[in-house]
């Protein structure tokens, strides 16, 4: 069930991300959510491929490497997520200082992962990115992809907290497929405001 939840998130995620990368229309607001949407999808595709084949179907160097990957990819989609949102809601010197925010986070997971690969690592990597993304949207609560935007944050860190707490409803189905179908909802709800987010142009 896992290896089917995680692969059906990578299948939302890659075609909503290439959605995304079809109606750019020149918004970097939207193409670094694309970029997000698509690392999602082989963060997803990368997991569930770890989670499904394990040892000795596939050499423990492998998985090693597949797990690496998939926190990556994690960590790419936040900084991507937040890179997005800098360029739909800030310009100018804010704009540069939140790019600059991701881009230093990014490296820092980068490095954090190669001490300690426990998926919490991400849980908290995501999450400092999403409080940072809701309060971007917060401000522009008027803004009818910024509402969308919210609701997707709320849909994300209600699955972190699932995640984090392991709530299982069902023996056969566990906190990490729950998790997964609550991903789904949140990428539908961030489709949802990206498609209609814009770069803003003055500060």
């Amino acid at each position: 069930m896992t290896v089917l939840t995680d692969y059906a998130l990578a299948g939302v995620c890659g075609v909503l991300g290439g959605l995304l990368l079809k109606n750019r229309q020149g918004h970097y607001s939207r193409s670094y959510w694309a970029v997000a949407f698509l690392a999602l999808a082989a963060a997803a595709l990368l997991g569930g491929t770890w989670h499904g084949f394990p040892a000795p179907v596939l050499p423990r160097s492998t998985l090693s490497r597949l797990w690496t990957l998939t926190l990556f990819c994690a960590g790419m989609a936040s900084f991507a997520m937040l890179a997005g949102s800098a360029y739909a809601a800030t310009a100018g010197g804010l704009r540069l200082a939140l790019l600059a925010f991701a881009a230093v986070k990014l490296a820092g997971f980068a490095l954090w992962i190669q001490a300690n690969q426990g998926f919490i690592v991400v849980i908290l990597d995501t999450g400092i990115a999403l409080l940072a993304v809701a309060f971007l949207h917060a401000l522009d609560r008027r803004n009818a992809a910024s509402r969308w935007i919210l609701a997707g944050v709320g849909a994300s860190l209600a699955g972190a907290a699932v995640q984090a707490g392991e709530l299982a409803p069902h023996p056969h189905f566990n906190h990490n497929d729950l998790y997964h179908v609550i991903q789904v909802a949140a990428m539908v709800l961030y489709y949802r405001g990206v498609a209609t987010m814009r770069d803003r142009r003055s500060a």
